[in-house]
């Protein structure tokens, strides 16, 4: 059932439309991703959504009373409550009743059935209703519900009585994102909900609305996270909305698709144009060919020409070329300690060697950050030292944008840094970077955290270091960027050591990954998912030690068994293996036809025609549902197949 809906969108601001002939469906169960370009619009489609911004032109048509949360950019929880106190206050309907109902229990034992039969049976089915009510909206259950949730966020009972006012603005960000979600809206839309949390609490955030009852509308950068949750994904660009079926990876994929046969078409209609019109010029002036050439003009006048495939907008073009090569040992760190008046992580061993890319892991508060610093001579370690190689120059990518200087313009800052350098020259660097005409005359204070961003980059860019140093940074980029610097670091000629949050940035880089924590440093020579794998190799490992010591007791003997025995039963089990992964590729075979079959129906349903058309929009939705439990009951099948056949081998 389709409970928001967004017809022929248009915004405008002072004259000049923003975006236009936006269509956009949710579901009641959707998971749905809104990405694009800063600036493109989808804080603005949202707000319109919200109603907290007017809408020039179509409609939005949603559910009968339906109840919508949403979560803006870097929103902090304002409130002089407790923690605890401003999570239960989402509750009071239930805390009502859950008083009430112990006000009738003690109404009921001060009455005897004997001479208050009929007083007692109304007050007895006035608590079974309260109860009954009470019950299904999980009375018995809040309290855990809260205690979870703000475990989630790394929010223990100890810091349940703290005020709300005194947190940190990532904490009450947290704090935000904790009340919507035990508050259950049936849309919750999410602006950026990974900013400010590590990735263990993204990791638990990612766990917890994957099974979230209602919809799901979240714009976002972080594309690992978009992996894991969304099933379909709206692109903000070029002044419209695209929709695209599946989760991120698969966006991308039929995105690449679908310019390769934008470019396919346009090519082909332009070798057809260039033969029309080399016929007319070559026979037009002739009096045997004249009405020929006259007539493929008209064909040429006539045709509906393609637009050339063109991007959104500029991306921004860099590299990373270091001026000389340094040794093989790059950087080496032995049995060290970091941390400023108290040790936060010990031992720190680092071995780097040239051309390899180490992401650095953690918890928020571990040391990660000061780590960088302590290499970098910036906070000294409280124990050991940092021994660099022969011919290492090290760059450094500071995410508190520090170095920056607030009074400069964006040209001074970088023609300071290297004053023999032709100003001409400075400006194509700042223009490849995305900073053009007027913008290489802003002020440092004026700047938004991604043009902080990109010209912190194209500071370190300019350095040409062979060791670059870099603190999270994909903070602050858009996904364009971001796929940009992977480029740029994934063709350097030199050797990276990084702290990052971004998973996807990490899987595209990381040669290996460090997990910092208290008891010092873990190397895993892969990158972020072969980490994630061997964390819970390592996990099940110890889980299956302590249940055979828990166990204490003798592995049975196994019974003897002759060899035409074993034969027998090999070779039947060989035959249901072949049997079930026969039935287990039906199986998804017939997923891929019903999941296309859905997509096609999903198509339609937002095709303009058919939002006016409510009996067509009804004869869909009877479709998609039966398409939908189809869907339900074949991956069910396909599970329990699934299932068997790993127990089999």
């Amino acid at each position: 059932m389709i409970i928001l809906q967004a017809q022929d969108l248009t915004k405008r601001f002072n004259g000049e439309t923003i975006f236009s002939k936006v269509n956009l469906a949710v579901q009641e169960k959707s998971r749905v991703a809104l990405v694009g370009r800063n600036g493109a619009g989808k804080s603005t489609l949202v707000k319109m959504i919200i109603g907290e911004q007017t809408v020039d032109g179509g409609r939005i048509s949603t559910k009968k009373n339906l109840s919508i949360g949403y979560l803006a950019q870097d929103t902090g929880l304002n409130s002089d409550k407790s923690i605890y106190a401003e999570m239960s206050s989402v509750f009071a309907s239930l805390k009502e009743q859950e008083a009430k109902l112990h006000s009738l229990e003690k109404q009921m034992a001060a009455l005897t059935t004997d001479t208050n039969t009929e007083e007692y049976e109304t007050i007895s089915s006035q608590y079974d209703n309260i109860r009954a009510d009470f019950e299904q909206h999980n009375g018995y259950g809040y309290d855990a519900e809260i205690r979870g949730v703000l475990h989630g966020f790394g929010f223990e009972e100890a810091d349940y009585d703290r005020p709300i006012n005194e947190l940190s603005g990532g904490q009450k960000t947290q704090l935000a994102l904790a009340k919507l979600l035990l508050e259950k809206p049936e849309l919750l839309i999410l602006d950026e909900p990974t900013n400010h949390l590590d990735v263990e609490t993204i990791t638990w955030l990612e766990g917890y609305i994957q099974n979230y009852s209602g919809a799901l509308l979240i714009i976002s950068h972080d594309r690992y996270f978009l992996d894991r949750i969304v099933t379909e994904v709206y692109e903000m660009s070029q002044g419209t909305l695209h929709h695209f079926t599946g989760n991120y990876t698969d966006y991308t994929k039929k995105k690449d698709q679908l310019i390769e046969q934008e470019w396919k078409e346009y090519d082909k209609q332009q070798v057809k144009i260039q033969k029309l019109q080399t016929f007319v010029d070559k026979n037009i002036v002739r009096a045997s060919t004249t009405k020929q050439a006259q007539a493929r003009r008209k064909q040429l006048e006539k045709m509906d020409k393609l637009k050339k495939p063109t991007a959104d907008s500029k991306t921004a073009r860099f590299s990373f070329s270091p001026k000389s090569k340094s040794g093989n040992n790059v950087l080496n760190v032995a049995n060290a300690a970091v941390g400023y008046s108290t040790v936060l992580c010990e031992p720190v061993n680092l071995d780097i060697k040239r051309h390899q890319a180490i992401a650095i892991v953690g918890p928020n508060g571990v040391g990660k950050s000061t780590l960088l610093k302590s290499i970098l001579g910036i906070i000294p370690f409280l124990k050991g030292q940092a021994q660099f190689g022969t011919g290492v120059d090290t760059g450094y990518y500071d995410q508190e944008q520090a170095t920056l200087h607030a009074s400069k313009t964006v040209l001074e800052e970088l023609w300071d840094d290297h004053p023999t350098t032709p100003e001409g020259d400075i400006r194509s660097i700042l223009g490849s970077f995305l900073f053009s005409g007027d913008d290489v005359s802003k002020m440092i204070h004026d700047l938004s955290g991604g043009e902080k961003a990109r010209l912190l980059l194209t500071k370190l860019a300019m350095q040409h270091n062979n060791f670059l140093i870099l603190d999270e940074p994909t903070n602050h980029l858009d996904i364009d960027s971001r796929e940009v610097l992977e480029k740029a670091l994934n063709q350097f000629d030199g050797t990276i050591l990084f702290v990052s949050h971004d998973r996807y940035f990490i899987n595209k880089i990381a040669t290996a990954v460090v997990e910092l924590s208290r008891h010092g440093t873990t190397l895993y020579l892969g990158n972020y998912d072969y980490y994630v794998d061997k964390k819970d190799e390592q996990e099940a490992i110890k889980a299956h030690e302590a249940e055979k010591q828990a166990a204490n007791h003798p592995t049975p003997t196994a019974v003897p068994t002759t060899d035409k025995k074993n034969y027998e039963i090999n070779k039947q089990a060989q035959k249901e293996r072949r049997k079930l992964t026969r039935e287990v590729t039906a199986l998804e075979a017939k997923l891929d036809e019903l999941t296309q079959s859905k997509d096609q129906i999903e198509a339609e349903m937002t095709q303009p025609d058919v939002f006016n058309d409510l009996g067509k929009l009804q004869d869909l939705q009877q479709r998609l549902d039966t398409v939908n439990a189809q869907i339900t009951k074949t991956e069910s099948s396909w599970e329990a197949a699934s299932l068997k056949l790993e127990d089999s081998e």
